[in-house]
C-alpha cells in the first residue's frame, strides 16, 4: 500500500499489520490521529497496547471468535512535545510485541481519552501522507447486529433480522 494514496473504502476493520505496513513507508514523518473532527494534540501518548482473544454469541445465537488489538491514546498537550514520528509509534508496537503476542491480522481498535472525558472506541482508516505528515482518521466504532450485517443489502433494507416477522432467529 502506498501511504501517499487516498485510503481505500473499507468494508472491514483495519488490521494492526495494515497500519504498520502503511506507517513503515513514512517513519520519519509526524503521525497525527484525527478523531471527532480534530487532530490529536501534539503531546499524545500511547498509554497501553493490549491483545485480546474473544469468544461470543451474537444476537442470532451464532458463535463468534476473533482477535483484537487495542491501542490506547491519551490526548494531552505538552508544550515541549511534537507529534511523534510514525517510526516511534511502530517502535512502541514492536516493544509491546516482545512481551505480548500481537497478531498482525487482528482487528485494530483505538481507545482515546483526554483524561477527563470517558474513553471512546474508534476504528482506523489507512494512513495517508499529506503536507509532510502521516494522517490516520479514527472513526467512532458503532454497535452492530452481526446476523443482519451478513444479510444481502436488499434484504436488510426490506426487513431487519430482528423484526418480529423475521424468520431469521435473532435478538432473543
Amino acid at each position: 500500500m502506498n501511504v501517499h494514496d487516498k485510503p481505500p473504502v473499507r468494508t472491514s476493520d483495519l488490521t494492526l499489520g495494515e497500519l504498520l505496513d502503511g506507517l513503515s513507508e513514512a517513519t520519519d514523518l509526524p503521525l497525527v490521529f484525527h478523531y471527532d473532527g480534530r487532530p490529536i494534540k501534539s503531546g499524545y501518548h500511547v498509554t497501553e497496547v493490549k491483545a485480546g482473544q474473544f469468544s461470543a454469541l451474537d444476537c442470532g445465537a451464532n458463535p463468534e471468535a476473533w482477535f483484537e488489538i487495542f491501542v490506547q491514546l491519551w490526548d494531552i498537550q505538552e508544550s515541549d512535545r511534537t507529534h511523534m514520528p510514525a517510526g516511534k509509534f511502530c517502535s512502541i508496537i514492536g516493544k509491546v510485541s516482545e512481551h505480548v503476542k500481537l497478531d498482525g491480522s487482528a482487528r485494530l481498535t483505538f481507545e482515546v481519552s483526554d483524561g477527563e472525558r470517558p474513553m471512546q472506541l474508534y476504528c482506523a482508516t489507512a494512513p495517508i501522507v499529506r503536507s509532510g505528515t502521516v494522517h490516520v482518521e479514527l472513526v467512532p466504532r458503532p454497535a452492530t447486529c452481526k446476523p443482519r450485517d451478513r444479510l444481502p443489502e436488499e434484504q436488510t433494507r426490506s426487513s431487519s433480522c430482528c423484526d418480529p416477522a423475521s424468520t431469521t432467529k435473532c435478538c432473543g
